[in-house]
């Protein structure tokens, strides 16, 4: 029974077959073509039958696996990679079907690949997740089939295999790369000017053609016979903060993510760069309630912990109690800290309700609120009108569009910092502010 379990005909088979029909057909009218078609059945049951043993002898001597990473990243390609080792002294042509988890929603998945004799092939495919979370992979079906192609034999490798996907590693990992070499421009980020210099004292150099005359170091310099200066560094161990919104308004969702997976991606970026600038980084989520808070810390291992933590995050998305939040800073962080807020406003009336909790954190910590630009709005702002339901339409999305202006005013009216932005244009703009408020080291 496993042999016509694993036996499938190929489409070329029945390609041939179907030509044999009509042959047959076409015989009742001239009898050369009845000829023609016995002679073609005859030579397809024997060519059918030898590709039959040739392709089950052979290809109990292939063998596959996949190969991806640990933890998938949320919201980007992942590349998973399927290694095929061909033993055999034939060359073989594979249909690969793999069994992708549910939440990817692909049913019509294949790949199509030829295996050399004696050779290792590896055949790459990418996934995009949306959300974060355990993905199941089923098994690797492998069809394999001989040059003739008339016969398949399929075989499953791999059964049922778990893969956690967390925010996205892949991003964390290219903004620390570009902060760490200086390439800022390259991913986005701005190149802050220093508004003077912080106090914090690192060593004395060599004057170099552009560095500021009042950092000279005169004693340094009579005794050297040289120009001399001091060279200072960034204050360190500032404690960072990511808090982040869970409530009902992070729920909207933008080419299949939703805002709160963007604003979990962009804080596990922002908490690396800080702490790769030595600052102290710390985690807090809430919605109706506090639902966690990570201290800041620069302990080893402290991103481990930050990753754990935004993975292991799951919302009802209920009403969000800023309340909540308020009083987990006041009673939580002693210390003067810089907090990027995450969440979303898109009226003035929802801004008015938490104005209050928003301007008493501000007045401890330097906050800065993040809010998000609703791009579908902006786009339907712009579209040619073309009759009078559309011009309605179009109205509508103006007053709202207007409507996160005056939200920005008002914040800036009441001294808080805020950044309105896209879902794409988030971490780079977290970032960007985050290298501002160290450059002029408003904290």
């Amino acid at each position: 029974m496993r042999f016509f379990k694993d036996l499938f005909i190929s489409e070329r088979t029945f390609i041939i077959l179907s030509a044999i029909i009509v042959l047959f057909v076409l015989g009742h009218f001239y009898p050369y073509y009845d000829a023609l078609a016995r002679t073609i059945l005859i030579g397809l049951i024997g060519f059918f039958i030898l590709d039959l043993i040739i392709v089950f002898q052979h290809s109990s001597s292939v063998s596959a696996r996949r190969i991806a990473a640990e933890k998938l990243s949320n919201g980007d390609m992942n590349i998973i990679k399927i290694c095929i080792d061909n033993s055999t002294p034939l060359t073989l042509d594979v249909k690969i079907i793999d069994e992708l988890p549910v939440q990817l929603q692909e049913r019509n998945f294949s790949i199509k690949g030829r295996l050399e004799a004696e050779k290792t092939t590896t055949i790459e495919y990418s996934i995009l997740p949306k959300e974060r979370g355990e993905y199941w992979f089923g098994a690797l079906n492998l069809y394999f089939s001989t040059l003739l192609g008339l016969a398949q034999r399929r075989r499953k490798f791999e059964a049922d295999k778990m893969l956690p996907v967390y925010p996205s590693i892949i991003q964390m990992k290219k903004f620390e790369l570009f902060t760490i070499t200086g390439r800022l421009e390259e991913a986005g980020l701005k190149r802050q000017r220093k508004l003077g210099h912080t106090m914090e004292f690192e060593h004395i150099r060599k004057y170099i053609r552009g560095d500021d005359y009042r950092t000279i170091n005169w004693k340094a310099t009579a005794r050297k016979a040289e120009v001399m200066v001091n060279q200072f560094e960034d204050e360190k161990s500032q404690p960072l903060y990511c808090a982040i919104d869970m409530g009902r308004v992070m729920k909207m969702p933008f080419e299949g993510m939703t805002l709160l997976d963007y604003a979990i991606n962009a804080s596990l970026a922002l908490t690396n760069v800080s702490v790769k600038k030595q600052d102290k980084a710390g985690i807090i989520t809430f919605s109706h309630k506090l639902e966690s808070l990570l201290p800041a810390r620069r302990r080893f291992g402290q991103m481990k912990y930050i990753l754990e933590l935004l993975y292991n995050q799951a919302t009802n998305f209920k009403e969000s109690g800023f309340e909540h939040l308020y009083a987990a800073i006041t009673h939580k962080l002693s210390q003067r800290s810089m907090i990027f807020l995450f969440t979303n406003f898109e009226t003035l009336n929802s801004l008015y309700r938490q104005l209050p909790y928003l301007k008493a954190i501000a007045g401890r910590h330097l906050l800065v609120v993040i809010f998000f630009k609703n791009v579908e709005l902006y786009e339907l702002r712009n579209s040619p009108v073309r009759n009078t339901e559309e011009l309605y339409i179009q109205t509508i999305a103006e007053k709202f569009a207007f409507e996160k202006k005056q939200i920005t005013f008002e914040l800036n009216r009441n001294g808080i910092n805020n950044i309105l932005t896209t879902p794409q244009q988030l971490t780079i703009d977290a970032i960007n502010r985050y290298l501002e408020i160290k450059a002029r080291g408003m904290i």
